[in-house]
């Protein structure tokens, strides 16, 4: 019996069980990928002040201070059930049942790839697998390819492509329908870029983009975004141009792309095929929640983090006994907050299982502060009104707690 599982070796993790065993609790991490890190292992990006961001060396200073604490981590290890008992939690696995008191749930979050025709070709792959793929095991995706979908996250997997020496044709849109309403349209997507375009090369689109706050100016900027597209570290984003169909006998060969209109509409006659090896899609994430409504967790779907998440507090706790959650199950965020936020997880479970301590409580307070400083200063937001959806998600808590 542990005082705490962790399910999930990422950011949130790795920084909870940290935080666990600074306190002298028995842990246990979990995470059915080979190897920890989670969605660390995958992340490089430059900062605005010219510094990187480099994911695969913040998981190895976490896990050597986790190692370090003597944390019991194992990885290729998959849950599947948890049953809720008078005593804590029994997690089924691949290995086993494991026991514990308290369960912090820090799965992350999962793909949502748009689908178009001849998405199941061999070639054909999520903006995240190639992510994987090539910062992971260092594996070329192919020669020549194209990124379906333009967003916060696939302009900064597209970079990275770019740094290992990947040739990215472009970025366009996927073609619009029922489940591409949001990727597809023009506007929404130059939305979601306005809130990176701070970190643009070029000083021109940084400028400009602060004129396009309103709703007008967005529209009319996308009526006379250029049909070239606009180039970003030499690769053309496009907002009016959708690819329809990928090709290809055995493998990708090509992709027909069209002309939209600013509100997505395919203008006839305007179809061109594009050789390309291979097609990143990218649609956007959804936390990946699963295994917390297997216990029974209320959740609650809320727009601005991202989908439905299970409903709790400030201190990561959720309303079922014990069980807290951290990362991108609470919300859509970067790896950055997921990390303090797994910081303070595991301080809050740690307050659980020791009880008042006057230091403690200090490090909860301090970690609190420190989630809303770095969640203050990301230098990428997923989703506008990340603050609101914080502050309903606490009255939702509230409401459940109190009736």
């Amino acid at each position: 019996m542990y005082d705490v599982l962790i399910i999930g070796a990422g950011p949130a993790g790795l920084s909870a069980a940290i935080a666990c065993r600074e306190w002298n609790l028995s842990v246990l991490v979990i995470d059915e990928f080979p190897k920890p890190g989670g969605r660390l292992l995958g992340q490089l990006h430059e900062e605005p002040d010219g510094k990187w961001w480099n994911g695969i060396e913040e998981a190895k200073i976490l896990l050597e201070k986790a190692k370090q604490l003597n944390t019991e981590i194992r990885c290729s290890i998959s849950a599947h059930h948890i049953e809720k008992n008078d005593h804590g939690f029994n997690v089924y696995t691949n290995e086993g049942v494991f026991e514990a008191d308290n369960l912090l749930i820090a799965t992350g979050a999962a793909e949502t790839p748009a689908p178009l025709p001849g998405w199941t070709l061999p070639g054909v792959m999520s903006i995240g697998a190639a992510q994987v793929m090539t910062n992971v095991h260092r594996v070329r995706v192919g020669n020549k390819g194209i990124v379906v979908g333009v967003n916060v996250l696939s302009v900064a997997i597209a970079r990275e492509m770019q740094l290992a020496g990947i040739d990215l044709q472009c970025m366009a849109l996927p073609a619009l329908n029922p489940v591409t309403a949001d990727y597809g349209n023009p506007v929404k997507v130059m939305e979601g870029l306005l809130r990176i375009a701070h970190l643009a090369p070029s000083a021109a689109i940084r400028f400009g983009s602060s004129f396009l706050k309103g709703d007008g100016a967005k529209d009319l900027a996308v009526k006379f975004f250029p049909k070239s597209g606009v180039k970003m570290w030499g690769m053309p984003i496009h907002l009016r141009k959708a690819v329809t169909r990928i090709n290809g006998k055995n493998q990708v060969e090509s992709v027909t792309i069209c002309d939209i209109s600013a509100k997505g509409e395919i203008i006839p006659g305007s179809e061109k095929t594009v050789e390309v090896d291979f097609v990143c899609i990218a649609g956007g994430l959804y936390p990946l929640a699963e295994l917390a409504a297997v216990i029974g967790c209320p959740f609650q779907y809320i727009e601005e983090l991202g989908g439905h998440i299970p409903v709790h507090n400030e201190q990561m706790e959720t309303p079922v006994e014990g069980l807290f959650v951290a990362g991108n199950i609470t919300g859509i965020e970067s790896g950055k907050v997921a990390r303090a936020q797994g910081t303070l997880a595991g301080l809050s479970i740690a307050n659980r299982v020791i009880g008042t301590d006057g230091q403690l409580e200090n490090q909860i307070q301090q970690a609190k502060m420190n989630v809303k400083t770095i969640r203050e200063n990301a230098t990428i937001q997923f989703h506008p009104g990340i603050e609101k959806g914080r502050n309903q998600m606490e009255e939702t808590f509230y409401n459940i707690l109190h009736g």
